[in-house]
């Protein structure tokens, strides 16, 4: 559904350019539920708006990479190709949903716009479908959030509303970029769940972007942990969480809160992001991590995901622990 191969963006500011993706390779396959994770900064949301094509054409350069959705190269796309695209093909549901949603518009008269932009129902079918949305949301009264505006609406509902929309014409890829990131924790739950079971019902793919592993391991089937703007550890996710191979997502992990002791701090990475106009030599993570040794200064650890299916890592400390890079 989605291949992003060896993907380098960079922004370009005054006299130089800020590196935000570094040889970033990402697949998703047909029906399958894949996480993205890491802190803020680490790239996470611009490999998804890169993927539907959504950060405006000048601001941004590919220096080399691929970015294919079914085997079509996104980047090579006009700006009239990917508006049929987007939608109908590949959608996205956002991390505010308020400010996704047109305020000045009833919720129904956004979804039916889409509707009827990639399909042929008229008017009056285009409201039953998007009725039938909602109440797949599990939206007790459909009709009336069909006639509502979003301010209207609660957190939960308007987010409901959000995951009504990117299925309305049933795409074959989703992406969600943290979609429960301003919900309360039992809202987030029923939320995933029915993300989950839309995606099932239609044998929809979705890339799921968020920074909380514990969302992950509830919902993902194979994660990407990335680490200012690369991908630093992939694999299936019980693998990756009972198994993390790279310093960066042991600290993840560490961060927990089930995995603390009770009456003890948590655990915090030290440190912070580097600034991506100006990365370290070597490894980017090396002036946080507590394995770093000689050659995490000299050369970065890449990993060849493509030739390495399975369970890798880039770092050269973890490397000899299980046949990682």
């Amino acid at each position: 559904m989605l291949d992003i191969d060896n993907l380098y963006l960079e922004f370009p500011v005054y006299k130089g350019a800020i590196r935000v993706l570094n040889g970033v390779t990402i697949q998703v396959m047909p029906g399958e539920i894949v996480g993205i994770v890491g802190e803020s900064g680490s790239g996470k949301s611009v490999t998804a708006m890169m993927s539907m094509r959504l950060i405006p054409q000048n601001s941004y350069r590919v220096r080399t990479g691929s970015v294919r959705k079914s085997g079509r190269n996104i980047l090579q796309a006009t700006e009239k190709e990917m508006r049929h695209i987007r939608g109908k093909d590949m959608a996205m549901i956002f991390q505010e949903p308020m400010t996704a949603l047109n305020p000045t518009m009833r919720v129904g008269r956004q979804i039916t716009n889409v509707i009827r932009r990639h399909t042929s129902l008229s008017a009056g079918q285009a409201r039953e479908r998007a009725i039938a949305l909602l109440r797949d949301m599990h939206i007790a009264d459909p009709v009336q959030i069909f006639d509502a505006y979003p301010f209207e609406l609660s957190g939960g509902m308007r987010q409901r509303v959000m995951i009504a929309l990117a299925f309305s014409c049933e795409p074959s890829l989703l992406i969600a970029d943290e979609p429960t990131t301003a919900l309360d924790v039992t809202v987030q739950k029923q939320v995933l769940m029915l993300l989950r079971e839309r995606a099932r019902k239609t044998g929809t793919a979705i890339l799921l972007i968020t920074h909380d592993m514990a969302v992950v391991s509830q919902f993902c089937e194979r994660v990407y942990v990335m680490y200012a703007g690369s991908v630093v550890e992939q694999g299936i996710t019980a693998q990756v969480i009972d198994r993390p191979a790279h310093p960066y997502t042991r600290g993840l992990l560490g961060g927990l809160p089930e995995n603390a002791e009770p009456g003890s701090p948590l655990q915090a990475i030290a440190g912070q992001v580097p600034n991506l106009a100006d990365l370290p030599g070597g490894c980017a993570f090396r002036n946080r991590c507590p394995l770093q040794g000689e050659p995490c200064s000299q050369i970065p650890p890449l990993m060849p995901l493509a030739d390495q299916p399975g369970h890798t890592a880039a770092c050269w400390m973890t490397a000899g622990e299980a046949a990682h890079v």
